[in-house]
């Protein structure tokens, strides 16, 4: 059982980390997308012309869309889009989506159910490119990918959608809902001491420590606090206990990619057999905090306020209401 657990460990990281890494791809797709929309355009002598039929169509249907992740399905949600395809997922989709055709999970959708629904667009997000993009190419699968690797790339794809979509007033709410919030949170940690916080992102058998890069490094700096990992362009590093001991961390944030239970026992055996994590100041002072899979995900989600304000609660129990 324990060289199951520890192979299906290695697995999921890998997945991860293969994840992790491909946003030029997803830009290279949408100039090559964008590249052939113009073409025919332009063949056709008629831009404008040709430019409005193709957003009547889609309006008039909400397109055929298939949304892969659930970050994205909540999204469409909130923008009052219907989808034909919804991802396979453990979680609890909006109402909105019963009965919808599932298509697979996000990191390998099921191709033939795909191409059965006969999409107008496909929405993954950026982070899985290296794993769907030469699958969707080959298969002319329309797909488009969104970039939700911080709140700030959320706010301009929601934005984008809701113009494709005729939506911008959905949009605009949800962006001002957020911006809001970042007001609020700003107000209240002003001439506050910010804290210094370690982030683990752990499978079980392993982890990664998150950068200021990653997502959630995102929401820990607009909450007000510091990442105690900085120098690196990367999202995700590894580090042996030795190093991460030297960053002095006031608070350990420890998150889970899939698998949460699993993640956190990892994690509790792991602080009580390996002696060093004993002399860490957030272990000293109790200051060690396992986040929720279902608000603090690996990329940005509609989840971010809620994120945000559970956050302000860690690092400043102080000022919790």
């Amino acid at each position: 059982m324990n060289n199951k657990i520890h192979i299906l460990a290695i697995i999921l990281l890998l997945l991860f980390l293969a994840a992790c890494g491909s946003g030029e791809s997803a830009e290279s797709q949408d100039e090559k997308a964008e590249n052939e929309a113009t073409e025919e355009t332009a063949e056709s002598g008629e831009t404008e012309a040709a430019e409005e039929g193709e957003e009547k169509t889609a309006l008039e249907t909400n397109g055929r869309i298939i949304a892969t992740t659930v970050a994205l399905v909540e999204i469409m949600d909130a923008l009052e889009l219907d989808l034909v395809g919804i991802p396979t997922s453990y979680k609890d989709l909006p109402e909105r989506y019963e009965g919808v055709t599932e298509v697979g999970m996000a990191m390998d959708p099921d191709l033939e159910i795909i191409l059965s629904l006969k999409p107008d667009e496909v929405l993954t997000v950026t982070t899985l490119t290296s794993y769907v993009n030469d699958a969707f190419s080959e298969t002319d699968i329309p797909a488009t990918y969104v970039n939700l690797e911080s709140i700030e790339n959320m706010y301009e794809e929601i934005i984008d959608l809701g113009e494709r979509y005729n939506r911008t007033e959905h949009a605009e709410a949800i962006v001002q809902e957020f911006e809001e919030k970042l007001a609020e949170i700003e107000a209240k940690t002003e001439g506050q001491e910010s804290p210094t916080v370690l982030i683990l992102l752990g499978v079980p058998g392993s982890y990664l420590v998150a950068t200021e890069n990653s997502y959630v490094g995102d929401l820990v700096r607009r909450a007000g606090g510091t990442n105690a990992i900085s120098g690196t362009n990367l999202e995700y590093i590894s580090a042996n206990t030795e190093t991460l001991q030297q960053t002095d961390a006031d608070i350990i944030l420890r998150m889970s990619h899939g698998m949460p239970e699993e993640v956190v026992e990892m994690f509790d055996k792991e602080f009580q057999e390996n002696d060093i994590w004993k002399h860490f100041k957030a272990v000293q002072n109790d200051r060690v905090y396992d986040l929720e899979e279902e608000i603090f995900g690996t990329t940005a989600s509609l989840a971010a306020v809620e994120a945000l304000d559970e956050l302000v609660g860690i690092l400043y129990p102080e000022l919790a209401e």
